[in-house]
């Protein structure tokens, strides 16, 4: 920031206590120094009115739109699981699996960053609505496409928008709410999330079995527009002083485009190392030795090209280095790798082990769902009320651990009160934690600063769950494979890998009665593991939870209430 546009913090106060505490000692107003004159003069904005924000029908109709927005990317990521059968079916295109949900991974990871950068110097508004229609055209075109090449462009198409989705709704969150009632908002569009990633999966199996796989992807062009049309309507940028001061030529240079050539790449050779190792290609072969070296030397470049260029960074050193920014990263990571272990390997044990099919996983899934929703709601009303997320942080680091760590003592044999129990105490801390350090961003930093600390955390989620995805299915092989030696020797472990989770048990009845018993204790042992990674992620979050500064969100005095208003008045 320069020293010109920095707030006047001595002289501000000066004025306030001029103002407020003598108000009536003498008749004659004291002649004002020349000084005094000349920061009144500088600083007239800093006597800000209350910032008007939506309220009534336009209040409820943008927040609907906002969920609607976040429903449609938490839906879009779980969705095509369930219509992947028929699409390989169709198109013949069993090899191309893995970049379905590839191309849309990449592209998502790759320019969150960037759209911080982009909700801060370019209209929030249309930002945003660019970011929806990307996210629509790449669903049009899986849903119209004539082959797999075809639909995995559009998954990277939709991947693009979806990156600029969630940290967009939540810039227009605190644009539209005071800073006060924010949490409870967050808490909802958290909670939204949580419910579409669930509801994904029985959405997916109810169209590709009754309707299309198609549909699985059409569904998001009408839920879409209707975000489309109440933001273009009913939201409007908030003035923002600083960057309509700007020329042309220096808001581009608020775009490190030099540090993009190198992140984006960097990402793409973790993630594809991350895909592809184990599964394709061995962990020790010579290409995704390659590709992590390549990632090593390329993020390493991009965070000496972050350093020196300082506040036009992508992610400026100010603020990644602050406290509560760098303990949310941490928190987020670590909770986000533990929230999509669970989600992911617990509907594959509730297939192998309780012989569901993949819709009845889902369903025995719900009290996940439910807990994540309820707390995560409640959560936010929590955080209004005592004006502190850090307590909130702690306790779903607790509750998460704990549930997680139940979950490692599942055995076939675990009862039903058990496993819901286990997943209500989960979802609990993870539906009262994961949100709280998008508080603690809009709590700590300046206003222009806010949506790249949003974004930031919101890559470090998306980043902790699919480096520890991959870990968990690379933990999750190794340790099959070696139970099932040890449990049924007689039985290749291919066939048990190649089968995947649901029908396992007919599979291996087809093989011979004898294996059943071993071949389920080998698969629960094997799941298991991946429940103790997630034990272990949850636990270091507390780290991240300990480390944050106890700041209030609530406006208790004069000072904090104009630090908000002007905060309104900034475009967030």
């Amino acid at each position: 920031m320069d020293k010109k546009d920095a707030p006047k913090e001595i002289d501000t106060s000066l004025t306030l206590t001029l103002s407020t505490d003598f108000p009536n000692t003498s008749s004659k107003p004291e002649p004002q120094p020349e000084l005094e004159k000349e920061v009144r003069k500088e600083s007239a904005p800093e006597s800000p009115t209350e910032p008007e924000y939506p309220s009534g029908l336009n209040l409820a109709l943008i927040t609907v739109a906002l969920c609607l927005a976040v429903f449609l990317v938490g839906l879009d990521r779980t969705i095509i699981t369930t219509a992947i059968p028929k699409i390989t079916n169709e198109f013949n295109s069993l090899s191309d699996i893995g970049w379905y949900g590839s191309a849309y991974l990449l592209t998502s990871c790759s320019f969150q960053l960037m759209y911080g950068k982009m909700y801060s110097y370019i209209s929030v508004k249309w930002t945003f609505l660019g970011a929806i229609a990307l996210f629509e055209g790449g669903s049009a075109l899986c849903g119209a496409a004539p082959s797999s090449k075809a639909l995995i462009i559009g998954r990277a198409l939709a991947g693009f928008g979806c990156a600029g989705i969630i940290s967009g709704a939540l810039v227009i969150i605190s644009l539209s709410i005071p800073m006060h009632k924010r949490p409870i908002y967050t808490g909802l569009i958290g909670a939204v999330n949580g419910v579409a990633s669930v509801v994904g999966p029985l959405l997916g199996g109810v169209f590709t079995d009754k309707v299309s796989w198609r549909w699985c992807f059409y569904i998001n062009l009408p839920i879409g527009a209707v975000t489309l049309i109440v933001i273009t309507l009913l939201f409007t940028d908030p003035p923002n002083e600083k960057t309509a001061a700007m020329t042309a030529a220096e808001r581009r240079r608020q775009f490190d485009l030099f540090g993009t050539i190198f992140f984006v790449p960097a990402i793409v050779c973790l993630l594809l190392a991350l895909q592809w190792g184990g599964e394709q290609y061995p962990w020790g072969s010579w290409r995704i030795i390659l590709l992590f070296v390549m990632f090593a030397l390329l993020s390493t470049i991009w965070g000496i090209i972050q350093w020196k260029k300082g506040a036009l960074a992508t992610l400026p050193p100010h603020i990644i280095s602050q406290r509560s920014v760098a303990f949310g990263v941490w928190s987020t990571f670590c909770l986000g790798a533990a929230f999509l272990l669970v989600t992911y390997f617990l509907p594959l044990w509730f297939q192998a082990i309780k012989n569901t099919s993949a819709t009845g996983s889902g369903v025995d899934y719900l009290p996940t769902a439910v807990s994540v929703t309820f707390t995560s709601i409640g959560a936010g009303f929590v955080t209004t009320a005592i004006g502190y997320y850090v307590p909130l942080m702690l306790g779903s680091s607790v509750l998460m651990s704990v549930g997680a760590g139940l979950m490692t003592i599942f055995t076939p044999t675990t009862s039903t009160g058990l496993w819901i129990g286990t997943q209500i105490l989960f979802g609990a801390g993870a539906g009262m934690g994961i949100q709280q350090p998008m508080m603690a961003v809009q709590a700590v930093l300046n206003p222009i600063d806010i949506p790249v600390g949003i974004t930031a955390i919101i890559f470090a989620q998306a980043l902790g769950g699919a480096v520890f995805l991959s870990i968990g299915q690379s933990v999750f092989q190794n340790k099959l494979v070696i139970k099932l030696k040890e449990w049924v020797p007689g039985l290749d472990p291919e066939i048990v890998i190649a089968n995947g989770a649901w029908g396992l048990r007919k599979k291996v009845e087809s093989l011979g009665i004898q294996w059943v018993s071993g071949t389920l204790e080998a698969y629960n042992d094997a799941v298991v593991i991946t429940f103790v990674v997630a034990t272990a992620m949850a636990a270091l979050s507390m780290i991240g939870a300990l480390g944050m500064e106890w700041k209030s969100v609530k406006r208790v005095d004069k000072k904090e209430k104009m630090e908000d208003m002007i905060e309104g008045e900034a475009v967030v």
